[in-house]
């Protein structure tokens, strides 16, 4: 199903404005300004084909799985270009779909034939975008192409421990750039390391220094730790958090100090070892929403909470979660 999709990813259009005097507004990351898939635009168009309200078209050069992101008057998108094995950061004119800019962004390709390396979405603050790829490539541009700064996670922390591709999008924030690695404790197929930690990580956006790490513990076994989704950011009653989502629970972090504000867990008490999350969490009336694996409830927690509820998923057998703040 994958390979199919991205097929159709590869020979469909980049991205298709609807045409008219609507304004769609910016679209800095991947789930939106508003980081829950939704935009205030009024009067959008309710019907739509290949030809019927769009504006422009660009067809890519290879498969991808990540999302456009859209600032002022660009149009940022990660591609592929199969023939030569190259992961691509591309740039296009908002108004006219021209291609503005385009740089070789990541090394490699990919490492199994069901995905390749530019599944994340790319992430943007209308100053400097910034693209990630799955085997560790981060790399952050000016609006003009000109690159600022890149560093590779796997080369700075360890090989990645994960049995499929790695796809996470970076999420900017509170004036941070956030990337997290919610991954296994075991090497896999020949890859990674014993000992492995699950990690949010803060940088400044502009060189790309890490401003902290901070580890994730969590109860959860082989597979079960790995997880695709991204920290979304979320304000309540003057709280401000990231919400991540993996490794069998869900935690809500400083955004300032990446301390773990809260636990929610878990929607696997048997610990099945082969139960990864894919689909990344979000807030709406009060709530947040986290969708488990494998056919499991999508379950409800209410915003606002403080420590560990649910279960005894702490992250710790026997007590209490601790401080994993490193650097």
């Amino acid at each position: 199903m994958k390979n199919q999709w991205m097929r159709m990813v590869s020979a469909a259009v980049l991205v298709s404005l609807l045409g008219g005097t609507v304004s769609a507004g910016d679209w800095p990351h991947w789930r939106g300004p508003n980081f829950n898939g939704s935009a205030d635009a009024q009067d959008l168009p309710t019907e739509f084909s290949k030809t019927e309200n769009v504006k422009w078209s660009a067809k890519m050069p290879g498969p991808a799985a990540a999302t456009p992101i859209v600032s002022g008057d660009r149009v940022f998108i990660s591609t592929t270009q199969p023939q030569d094995q190259k992961l691509l950061a591309r740039c296009y004119d908002r108004e006219t779909g021209e291609l503005l800019w385009e740089h070789e962004a990541g090394s490699g390709y990919q490492q199994d034939r069901r995905s390749n390396y530019a599944s994340p979405s790319p992430v943007t603050n209308g100053e400097l975008v910034v693209f990630f790829y799955g085997q560790g490539d981060l790399v952050a541009y000016d609006m003009e192409g000109n690159e600022l700064w890149s560093r590779n996670i796997q080369a700075d922390y360890g090989e990645f421990n994960f049995l499929w591709t790695f796809s996470s999008s970076p999420t900017l924030y509170e004036g941070k750039l956030f990337l997290q690695v919610l991954q296994r404790d075991t090497p896999v197929r020949g890859r990674g390391q014993d000992g492995a930690k699950s990690f949010l990580l803060a940088m400044n956006p502009e060189t790309g220094e890490t401003l902290y790490r901070q580890v994730r513990p969590s109860n959860a076994k082989a597979e079960s730790l790995e997880a695709f989704t991204t920290p979304i950011p979320n304000e309540h009653n003057g709280r401000k958090e990231l919400i991540i989502a993996g490794g069998d629970a869900l935690t809500g972090h400083d955004p300032a100090t990446g301390e773990e504000l809260w636990r929610w867990g878990t929607w696997n008490p048997e610990r099945i070892g082969h139960w990864r999350l894919v689909t990344s969490p979000v807030v709406g009336g009060g709530a947040v929403l986290g969708a488990a694996p494998k056919g499991d409830p999508i379950y409800a927690v209410k915003e606002g909470l403080k420590g560990t509820h649910h279960g005894e998923d702490d992250g710790h057998e026997g007590g209490p979660a601790q401080p994993g703040l490193e650097e």
